[in-house]
């Protein structure tokens, strides 16, 4: 898949959940947002946005596993939608979603939320293992990317 994204065949995405299903749409739409055009690479973003993290704060089986591709994409100055992805690496960290159902939950009912419990935690590690990337955008010529790297890297614990 070029110099960025290499590691993309690694995954076994077509054994993975996204909010839609199969994560199996997941490698095109992260090659359309590094190499697509304005319009293509917008519109693949927004899509993959709602397979791992849909509503802006719902995270998927799938999502972790993104996360590090999401990195390199925020990181490669010739990515278009830079920011955006910043963004969506914000709301991912910030997802509670599941954490928050099963606190609500009896005893009984919050046990079935633990595997979607730790698809959050493993998205926010993965996260914070790219915390250098957002300390290295924060000196990006693009003052939206400095800027989203900036409130992403404020929020991260």
């Amino acid at each position: 898949m070029g110099r960025i994204l290499k590691r993309v065949p690694q995954v076994p995405w077509g054994r993975l959940e996204d909010s839609q299903g199969s994560a199996r749409h997941i490698p095109p739409l992260l090659s359309t947002v590094a190499w697509g055009d304005e319009a293509s690479a917008s519109a693949a973003l927004d899509e993959l946005s709602d397979r791992v993290c849909a509503l802006g704060f719902v995270v998927s089986e799938a999502t972790p596993h993104v996360v590090p591709f999401l990195l390199e994409l925020a990181g490669e100055s010739t990515v278009r939608h830079r920011a955006d992805i910043v963004v969506l690496v914000s709301k991912i960290y910030s997802a509670r979603q599941w954490q928050s159902t099963a606190s609500a939950a009896s005893a009984k009912d919050a046990e079935k939320y633990q595997e979607k419990i730790a698809w959050e935690a493993a998205s926010r590690d993965a996260v914070l293992a790219g915390a250098g990337v957002f300390r290295a955008l924060l000196d990006d010529p693009d003052p939206e990317v400095s800027k989203a790297a900036r409130d992403l890297l404020s929020i991260l614990a």
